[in-house]
């Protein structure tokens, strides 16, 4: 924190913007402290007294993408439209964002996280983004209940297994992406999916 009265000379939405494209395009591991600093212009002693650390920075920064690019998956709480329809609005607006040549390819919460076993440096990065995705799990797990107290899918069905087929959906477009496939072939294979979302 800066002393009191003294405001920060810097603006931290364009510092927050910087380090989450340098996060998403190369990873959490992969990005340097000295790439934080030419990408946002701090030294490391403003760097750290803004954000307390590497992993301070990154935390912030996937908060900041939560509340841009990746509120794209908010559509799957929005109850004005079916459920069927937030589900696809979740898949189709997620490829829409993850294709979008404005920023780095594919998602920041599903390629940039640590690879390294809990309990290692780093595991609280790794922790970041994993409650990141359990958040979304359980935002889709809600969806499909939702559809079926609305009569879209038969009672009898796997709650699980759809919540788990559209999260591995969802996941997968990051790297599908960034392997070069097309967005239009996405955006095809979100209709075949959703001939699952049906009644028995």
């Amino acid at each position: 924190m800066p002393p009191a009265g003294r405001p920060r000379a810097f603006d931290m939405e364009a510092v927050l913007e910087s380090a989450m494209l340098l996060f998403w395009e190369q990873g959490y591991e992969a990005t340097s402290l000295a790439q934080l600093r030419a990408a946002t212009g701090l030294s490391s002693a403003s760097l750290y007294g803004a954000f307390g650390s590497k992993e301070g920075l990154f935390k912030q920064v996937v908060e900041h993408y939560m509340e841009g690019p990746g509120g794209a998956v908010e559509v799957i709480e929005d109850e004005t439209v079916s459920p069927r329809e937030a589900v696809a609005g979740l898949l189709h607006r997620s490829i829409d964002m993850q294709a979008d040549s404005s920023h780095p390819t594919g998602c920041l919460v599903a390629l940039s996280g640590t690879m390294r076993a809990p309990g290692e440096e780093h595991a609280s990065v790794r922790a970041t983004v994993a409650a990141r995705r359990a958040a979304d799990r359980v935002r889709i797990r809600a969806c499909v209940e939702r559809g079926i107290a609305a009569g879209e899918l038969d009672a009898v069905v796997d709650v699980d297994g759809v919540t788990a087929m559209i999260h591995s959906f969802l996941l997968g477009l990051s790297t599908q992406l960034r392997d070069g496939v097309a967005a239009v072939t996405l955006h095809m294979a979100v209709e075949t999916l959703l001939l699952n979302w049906r009644r028995a």
